[in-house]
């Protein structure tokens, strides 16, 4: 990989699993004995990246201690929004910030992360390389989601993303970000959709498709769901 550096985001409060995540933060939620955290972790290992940084606001001791605790064999570095939560956008460049890195793989640890992506983040990474991106979201098509109230997010033609009057992909919490989309932004809360509509409009939004059924972790009645496969 040529990228060293992954982010984590962990700082959300979860509230569409309420009551599970009034006393536990959504990434430590157990599914098959493991939190989903870990899943991503280990992923972000077997792709053989050196370093992650993992951002923290609500419930942050206890992810803090669960790190600590599990004795990663990779360096993980916590980085805390705050007094306030910095929403997706303000909590990546927050933790870009932290690092002199150029290029980052960011996760969302609500998708069910395992081994079967690891050949397409790969392939997402050596695509962003050779074709030197500044951008790309790994998506799926709606079909492929196991949760069906997804609407979709974008069309997705020749690796580039769209938003049409009928969207059949979604983003499913993996993409690859130049430092260098944050030129012109500070640390404060604001969502990377702000950072994607400004590449769409520029028709510079890219996307790369993945084959994989997609498991993600919305809301109590999907988690109930999950836990029964």
């Amino acid at each position: 990989m040529k990228i060293n550096t992954a982010l984590i985001l962990c700082a959300g409060l979860g509230k569409r699993l309420n009551p599970l995540t009034l006393k536990t933060p959504k990434p430590l939620l157990l599914l098959k004995d493991k939190t989903i955290l870990e899943k991503c972790v280990s992923v972000i290992i077997k792709l053989g990246i050196k370093k992650i940084y993992l951002n923290t606001f609500y419930l942050s001791e206890q992810i803090s201690n669960f790190i600590k605790n599990k004795n990663f064999p990779i360096n993980i570095q916590i980085i805390d929004d705050g007094k306030d939560i910095l929403d997706t956008g303000g909590g990546i460049l927050n933790m870009i910030n932290n690092s002199s890195d150029s290029d980052y793989l960011i996760f969302n640890p609500d998708t069910l992360w395992n081994e079967n992506y690891i050949n397409e983040i790969k392939n997402m990474c050596n695509f962003y390389f050779l074709n030197k991106l500044s951008n790309i979201l790994l998506t799926v098509e709606k079909e492929l989601s196991f949760d069906k109230n997804f609407k979709g997010d974008f069309q997705l033609r020749n690796n580039l993303l769209k938003r049409e009057n009928k969207n059949n992909f979604i983003y499913i919490g993996c993409q690859i970000l130049s430092r260098n989309l944050f030129k012109e932004y500070r640390v404060e809360n604001f969502s990377i959709s702000e950072i994607w509509d400004e590449l769409l409009q520029k028709n510079e939004l890219n996307g790369f498709e993945s084959f994989n059924k997609f498991y993600h972790l919305t809301n109590l009645e999907t988690f109930k769901k999950l836990k029964d496969l």
